[in-house]
């Protein structure tokens, strides 16, 4: 079994490294996070969407733009559509599950938001939708995906893609960038250096 935790420990740090190596994710990462600030400047929101653990990945990062990340501040508009299950049921019994976060995105968001869509297949069918919808409106998408970025990929101005077959490996890279993000956030807009 230890065996097991030293694999998984190893793997997660590998993928990690594997970014650190990578000059164009690097570079996508920071751009990401400044597209992000300059959208929060501008009055805009951040949306955000994803099924299961990349659902909870979403709460979790609009819950730090939200609350807090590290720097004592106000609050920033950030919106996990996972989250109002009366949407999510309502949405998904009249127009189907596909169309869960399509709708939200249609309702919730506008032109110059972000709309940041996490899927570690890149091809579920509900993100799908949403990056498509919001491409329409003007709002700037993002993926945080796995395996080889799927579908989305090509929906996404900057897909943030980490390339392996394993959900648990690829969401905590997730919730790393999604952490770096907050920090960039953090950083550029409540900086008093």
């Amino acid at each position: 079994m230890q065996d097991y935790i030293i694999q998984s420990i190893q793997e997660g740090i590998r993928l990690k490294e594997n970014i650190l190596n990578n000059r164009q994710m690097l570079t996508d990462i920071e751009t990401v996070g400044n597209l992000i600030v300059q959208a929060l400047r501008q009055g805009h929101k951040v949306l955000l969407c994803g099924n299961g653990g990349s659902a909870a990945d979403a709460q979790h990062i609009a819950a730090e733009l939200v609350g807090r990340f590290v720097t004592e501040r106000e609050g920033l508009p950030a919106i996990a559509m996972t989250t109002d299950t009366s949407i999510l049921t309502a949405v998904s019994n009249d127009y189907g599950f596909e169309r869960v976060f399509e709708r939200q995105t249609a309702a919730l968001g506008t032109k110059g938001d972000i709309l940041i869509g996490l899927s570690t297949s890149g091809n579920s069918p509900n993100v799908e939708h949403a990056l498509q919808k919001a491409q329409s409106m003007g709002i700037t998408t993002i993926g945080l995906l796995g395996r080889d970025g799927g579908r989305c990929k090509e929906l996404c101005n900057y897909p943030l893609i980490i390339q392996h077959a394993e959900s648990a490996r690829i969401q905590e890279v997730h919730i790393t960038i999604g952490h770096i993000l907050c920090g960039i956030v953090d950083n550029k807009l409540f900086s008093h250096e």
